[in-house]
């Protein structure tokens, strides 16, 4: 069962997606919560920690699905589990998800340093991969790993304006990846420039 600081955070979660960092007063998490105002300071120091706890548990979700991705699998293999581990996350903690990908910016100080080195982690874990890909064969030897490595999180972090909560994603992510991997080019025959 839930602790009042967990139900506080996830509403906090819930209020932040929905309409903001600053759209989201005390008033209103107290009223989400269904207690007086005064009481939510016992639960937390400021709307601020919220953010920031909301924010570590994103990176904390985000993470873990790298981290069960092995490492025995083929390059490509991996980033497809990657990807697939990315938009389950989004999928199934949407409400995180947003927060983390939107709100970061409104963390102040040591918050905000602290997020902002997580997520500068999560980045080089996805550009290493990508450039282990090159490396190994596995993906096409004059990639920049690092504009992919930005192609793909910008694809996948904004997912949460368009996924539905709680859809499969499997089957998403492995359509991304073929995308990704083999390029839209593909081997269409160039068009003629007479052509009708």
């Amino acid at each position: 069962m839930a602790t009042r600081r967990e139900e506080l955070t996830r509403e906090a979660a819930r209020l932040f997606a929905e309409r903001g960092f600053h759209g989201t007063s005390m008033g209103d998490l107290a009223e989400a919560l269904g207690v007086q105002k005064g009481s939510l300071y016992s639960l937390t120091g400021s709307k601020q920690e919220l953010l920031f706890e909301t924010m570590r548990e994103g990176a904390r979700a985000f993470h873990a699905a790298l981290d069960a991705v092995s490492d025995d699998a083929p390059t490509v293999e991996r980033i497809r589990l990657a990807l697939r581990g990315h938009l389950r996350v989004v999928a199934e903690q949407i409400d995180v998800a947003t927060v983390f990908t939107r709100e970061w910016r409104y963390l102040e100080d040591t918050y905000r340093e602290e997020i902002l080195a997580e997520r500068r982690r999560y980045e080089e874990r996805w550009r290493a991969l990508l450039r282990e890909g090159v490396e190994s064969g596995g993906l096409r030897t004059d990639l920049d790993a690092g504009a992919a490595a930005l192609l793909v999180l910008s694809a996948a972090n904004w997912a949460y304006t368009w996924l539905t909560p709680g859809r499969e994603t499997d089957e998403l992510a492995d359509r991304f990846t073929a995308i990704l991997v083999d390029g839209i080019r593909g081997y269409a025959t160039p068009r003629s420039a007479k052509a009708p």
